[in-house]
């Protein structure tokens, strides 16, 4: 966003100027316009409940209050007024469909009147509506600082349907699904089964399996099932399935973290790549437009330069599978200026200069950048901070594990976002739940892993459906 927006004064307009904005109809635009206008419609209010809301049809004047943006924002811009506007309804905007809402100015009458022709389009050109405004242009210089709107927190939201959407588009995955004997770790595979992510092959005690299925209701005599006494066990035959082909990855269940990753990292017989493993927390924070991408927060405690190029690059990558073309990674600290005092600026420094010169591919790398002009844009304009990644952000990666558990535990339990999770950098996903993750959470998770390694295998990022590959989030 620029840091001023100026007007157009009736002097200087000439007829055939245009302007217009993109905007992609989401849940929340619903939710907040049925609020303002009282419109409860059932057929143009999302469904809390349902995962059905992209045949949701958006109110016809939420198509049309776009048209008042660009004539307000653009063009003439500041100081404009309207006088009258029609509209003719052509087709329907659903959620999920990227409009375009443009201006053309046709005529100017007796100062300060000008009259536009209005029209919304998506963008594969099918018009949505049509019209005329008559609008007074301001006739003096108007300028005026661009501002950020207080933000608005909704109960619900949610940017994880996407990622399973474009998940489903591939073939199911095979994945060891290691120790799923209690009602969360079974019922999270069984549901990403149904979905169409996954095909389970279920290792652990047999009588704790069928016991857990049973107690949940859950027909589980399709999916194979290798007995193994211990989680130990069961982990290294997870990982010698990965290593023969016949699984693509490995669905932590009811077991220790520990118990599952030491069978993945050992030297003889593991999962390493030559790369770091590390995790990454992928968030649906209220607050946000676009998911947050948090590394590392789980397995490397205390990491050192060289572990942090891997960690960095390991989460551009899962951002990349993800669908964003080019992620911007702040690099945290506890300040924006490096300190020699304070190591974990140094890293930062080194990994952006690493990242300019190709040590790390994929990314805007920035850093070091604290919490807040890392996410928010006015607290970085305040600090006189000037950087693609400030106030943009869509990875963070933290100075150590302790500093990354608090953010990710803070924003799930004071912002009320949801997370799910991923190990990358091995030779095979690692879906690395917690025992007390819900199903949501796993099925998010075996969706990243389906992305993850799709990329991984391709070296692309699997199409959203309809084609359109997502933009870099904040533009």
């Amino acid at each position: 966003m620029a840091d001023v927006i100026k007007n157009t004064t009736f002097g200087e307009l000439k007829v055939g100027d245009t302007a217009s904005i993109e905007r992609v109809c989401s849940v929340q635009d619903l939710y907040l316009f049925a609020h303002v206008s009282g419109n409860t419609n059932p057929v143009v209010v999302p469904d809390q409940a349902s995962s059905e809301n992209r045949a949701v049809t958006a109110p016809f004047m939420w198509a049309g209050s776009l048209i008042s943006a660009v004539l307000g924002n653009l063009l003439p811009g500041p100081g404009t007024l309207y006088r009258s506007q029609d509209l003719r309804a052509v087709s329907r905007v659903k959620v999920g469909d990227k409009v375009r809402a443009s201006v053309r100015c046709v005529e100017k009458k007796e100062s300060p009147i000008a009259v536009f022709e209005t029209r919304i389009e998506r963008l594969d050109g099918t018009v949505v509506a049509e019209g005329r405004a008559l609008v007074d242009v301001p006739l003096e210089r108007i300028t005026v600082a661009a501002r950020e709107l207080p933000t608005l927190i909704l109960d619900e939201g949610d940017q994880f349907t996407p990622l399973i959407d474009r998940a489903k588009t591939l073939p199911p995955m095979a994945t060891a699904v290691v120790c799923p004997d209690d009602h969360n770790s079974l019922g999270g595979a069984v549901l990403a089964a149904r979905e169409g992510l996954i095909e389970p092959i279920l290792i652990g005690s047999r009588a704790a399996i069928f016991k857990a299925a049973e107690a949940g209701g859950l027909d589980i005599s399709s999916y194979k099932l290798i007995d193994a006494a211990t989680g130990v066990e069961a982990s290294a035959k997870a990982v010698e399935l990965v290593r023969r082909g016949e699984a693509a990855s490995v669905m932590k269940g009811n077991l220790h973290t520990d118990e599952l990753l030491g069978q993945v990292v050992k030297k003889d017989g593991g999962l390493r790549s030559g790369r770091r493993i590390s995790h990454v927390f992928v968030m649906d924070a209220p607050t946000l437009d676009h998911l947050l991408f948090i590394s590392d927060a789980a397995i490397n405690i205390a990491p050192d330069l060289v572990t942090k190029v891997d960690i960095t690059q390991n989460a551009i990558d899962i951002a990349i599978a993800c669908g964003l073309e080019k992620p911007r990674v702040g690099i945290l600290s506890a300040v924006e200026t490096v300190n020699p005092n304070i190591p974990s600026t140094l890293d930062a420094a080194a990994l952006s200069k690493m990242a300019e010169r190709g040590q790390i591919k994929g990314g805007i790398v920035d850093g070091p950048l604290a919490m807040d002009n890392a996410m928010d844009v006015a607290a970085a304009r305040t600090k006189g901070i000037t950087s693609l990644v400030a106030g943009r952000a869509d990875v963070l990666i933290v100075p150590n594990l302790e500093a990354g558990n608090m953010i990710v535990k803070e924003l799930t339990f004071v912002a009320r976002a949801e997370a799910a999770g991923l190990v990358v950098g091995a030779a095979a996903p690692v879906m690395l739940t917690s025992r007390a993750d819900n199903d949501r959470a796993r099925l998010v998770s075996a969706a990243l892993a389906q992305l993850y390694e799709y990329r991984r295998r391709t070296g692309r990022a699997v199409p959203a459906p309809g084609g359109e590959t997502t933009k870099v989030a904040a533009e």
